[in-house]
């Protein structure tokens, strides 16, 4: 890890949500400056008072983006938070610098595309980070984290959601499935992780197992699995049961909020090492 004695700022390409809020304030706790770039409809308005500066652009300015990293003498840099699969359609506006980028895609897989958005900034000497960089405290820890463990019938369909994963992963097809009685009734899809929790509930009724894990093999770099307290919102809204998370590659938002509502709602979240569940039986509780 780069400290801030040898490099103190750091740049941070915001996607969605409030993962780069969390890693703004992390990171500048350990003395770094954030330098961001924002982007128009799906950024949170609130990162600009988290952060340094902030360039606010539409997704797809790629050499705004960079002439504004460079411009604040950027060398290394993580690219956090989603951008709405839906808004690639609706939204995208590539300059040419972009358009050039993606016309070497050979298809419009999440890896794909931030692979060789990484790979361009890269050969610009801006060093892309991994997604954990500074955050090894929000990361989830293996083993019971919201009090209640998960019975028996509940860990039949985290196996089987969790070796489910591993195929669809490799097929770069989501990090979440829905489970039922060793029946998956929905995968993630373009709507994001609360969306399918929406969706696959309602199909699933009571009891659904939520099951969410990095793909098999994930770039680090960018796309960890995140939860956080609209995660169990959104579980209550339809009665899942138990959210199964990656120990170690998965980031919790707002970690005790989340946890204390889901005791609330006798929701179980339990973190599995990447390896898989079959030890479960083992696993001590652990503490939010």
């Amino acid at each position: 890890m780069i400290s801030p004695e040898q490099d103190e700022r750091i740049g941070l390409i915001a996607g969605n949500g409030r993962f780069p809020i969390i890693f703004a304030d992390n990171v500048r706790r350990l003395g770094f400056s954030v330098s961001a770039i924002a982007h128009v409809g799906e950024t949170l308005p609130e990162l600009e008072s988290h952060v340094d500066r902030i360039h606010w652009l539409k997704v797809g300015q790629f050499s705004k983006a960079l002439a504004a990293l460079k411009g604040d003498g950027i060398r290394q840099a993580v690219m956090l938070g989603g951008i709405h699969k839906t808004h690639v359609f609706t939204a995208l506006r590539p300059d040419l610098r972009a358009l050039a980028i993606f016309s070497r895609l050979k298809h419009w897989k999440d890896d794909a595309i931030l692979r060789a958005v990484a790979g361009e900034l890269e050969r610009e000497g801006i060093q892309i980070r991994e997604s954990t960089f500074g955050l090894e405290g929000i990361l989830a820890r293996e083993g019971n984290l919201a009090h209640r463990k998960p019975t028996s019938k509940e860990w039949d369909d985290i196996q089987f959601g969790w070796d489910t994963l591993e195929t669809l992963g490799k097929l770069d097809i989501g990090q979440c499935v829905l489970v039922k009685n060793r029946v998956i009734v929905a995968v993630e899809a373009v709507e994001g992780t609360d969306g399918t929790i929406t969706r696959g509930g309602t199909l699933g009724g009571k009891g659904t197992v939520v099951v969410k894990r990095t793909k098999p093999h994930q770039d680090l770099r960018f796309d960890l699995p995140a939860v956080g307290p609209q995660t169990i919102q959104s579980m209550v809204a339809v009665k899942a049961s138990v959210l199964a998370i990656e120990a170690g590659r998965t980031v919790i938002l707002d970690r005790e909020e989340m946890c204390v509502n889901a005791r609330s709602a006798g929701i179980a979240i339990v973190g599995i090492a990447p390896t898989g569940p079959l030890q479960h039986a083992a696993s001590s509780d652990a503490s939010p």
